[in-house]
């Protein structure tokens, strides 16, 4: 059953089970399918990219280069994933979802393998850049095609739980990281984690035998063809789409700026100012990324339950206290390594409920590029805090550069969901 809202005119499915599960149980093969493409697609994306932070210092190490510059690899391949992640929006719009997706994921997957056999610093930062343009487009090829292929009263739990696959990836990079530098050494190992990172390749042939293209996207397409009218690249700046695509965009900035200034950076404070050896962190990482996985689960439910913005509204205000107890308090490393839990869970959480929330906040014609565009311009933006926190911290410790960068990010994110409509049910045409 659905009903429609009358002051924004939308079509909204009443969510009469709000188990976890309940998507999952209703879903025919094909939509099984697809979910398990993307969820497998979204954790050999988070593998990939959280090797580089794993092997950061490492990289310092070897090849005598400060922190910013490190963290200017990371930022460089969110800042490529900005203009992979609009043009592979843009790209889904035209030739569709499934098509995209098998084209992003083999980029991705090949120069992680070149990352794996430069010789010095600038070639690795030239390879993390167009590995970043793939890295992107992925994201943004297989929200969309998640969020079209699952009914509204399961949306916000389907595409949640397929996020929780990057604290997957990301338990598979510490994993890697655990055993190579154990058996193998460091300056042979953070060459293979990236051999590693190159996996996801090989997902390209499940999608091609058993992954179909939504419905709804393929009859938008096929009126565009009819019609002649087929949306440019720019065209979500125009009309009453451009406030939702400032506000959005200035959403998926905080978010993942935070994010990432904690994200990137914990492994070298965990090391660096903790004094733990590479090994030795693997249990406090640990720690987070199982906060992480169940947050992203919470928040599944949680988007479905109480809504996109009430989830952002709460895990916004969390992720910023956990992130200031963390680094700012005199903990022992017991505590800390109970508090990854939170920190995990509130720095998590609320991406199960972004795809979603972006699905439906554009027209299926548009949707493609409006969500590429929104969530890959915040990755850009991002992309700058893992490079500002290591300048920052050259004039004060680690743990401050964090605490500052990731407090702003999550403030921002506050401010700018409050300011978007809620979509919680919200029913997808073929417009």
């Amino acid at each position: 059953m659905s009903t429609a809202d009358p002051t924004q005119r939308i079509e909204r499915a009443e969510i009469e089970d709000t188990s976890l599960l309940a998507f999952y149980r209703d879903m025919n093969a094909p939509e099984r399918r697809t979910f398990w493409a993307c969820a497998a697609g979204w954790a050999l994306d988070g593998m990939d990219f959280m090797i580089y932070p794993l092997v950061i210092g490492t990289i310092i190490a070897l090849w005598k280069v400060d922190a910013a510059s490190a963290g200017l690899a990371g930022t460089v391949t969110l800042l490529a994933s900005a203009i992979g992640g609009w043009l592979g929006g843009y790209l889904s719009d035209h030739i569709g979802r499934v098509r995209t997706l098998q084209i992003t994921i083999i980029w991705f997957s090949f120069f992680s393998l070149v990352c794996a056999v430069v010789q010095n610093f600038d070639q690795l930062l030239i390879a993390r850049a167009v590995l970043g343009l793939g890295f992107g487009g992925e994201w943004a090829a297989g929200a969309v095609l998640m969020g079209e292929a699952i009914r509204p009263q399961y949306r916000g739990r389907a595409v949640g739980s397929v996020q929780s696959g990057w604290a997957v990836g990301w338990g598979l990079a510490v994993l890697s990281q655990a055993i190579l530098f154990s058996l193998i050494p460091a300056e042979t190992a953070w060459r293979w984690m990236f051999v590693i990172g190159a996996l996801p390749a090989l997902l390209v042939f499940y999608i091609r035998r058993s992954v179909t293209e939504p419905e709804i996207a393929a009859e938008a397409r096929a009126k565009q063809a009819a019609s002649g009218d087929r949306p440019a690249l720019w065209e979500i700046f125009s009309g009453p789409i451009l406030k939702t695509t400032i506000l959005a965009s200035l959403m998926a900035t905080g978010c993942q700026g935070g994010y990432y200034a904690v994200t990137f950076w914990v492994p070298q404070f965990l090391t660096k100012e903790r004094h733990l050896s590479i090994v030795g962190s693997t249990g406090y990482l640990s720690t987070l990324i199982i906060g992480s996985f169940i947050g992203y689960l919470v928040g599944a439910w949680l988007a479905d339950r109480i809504g996109r913005r009430n989830l952002f509204l709460i895990f916004s205000i969390g992720a910023m206290a956990v992130v200031l107890l963390y680094t700012q308090l005199p903990l022992t490393n017991e505590i800390l390594w109970v508090l990854g839990f939170p920190l995990g869970f509130f720095a998590s959480g609320y991406f199960s409920g972004i795809g979603a929330f972006l699905t439906e906040l554009y027209p299926t014609r548009l949707r493609g590029s409006g969500q590429g565009f929104c969530y890959n311009f915040g990755r850009g933006i991002g992309a700058l805090f893992p490079f500002l926190v290591g300048a920052l911290s050259a004039t004060t410790s680690l743990a401050n550069a964090i605490a500052m960068f990731a407090v702003v990010a999550y403030a921002l994110f506050f401010i700018a969901a409050f300011a978007l409509p809620e979509t919680r049910g919200r029913v997808l045409h073929a417009d």
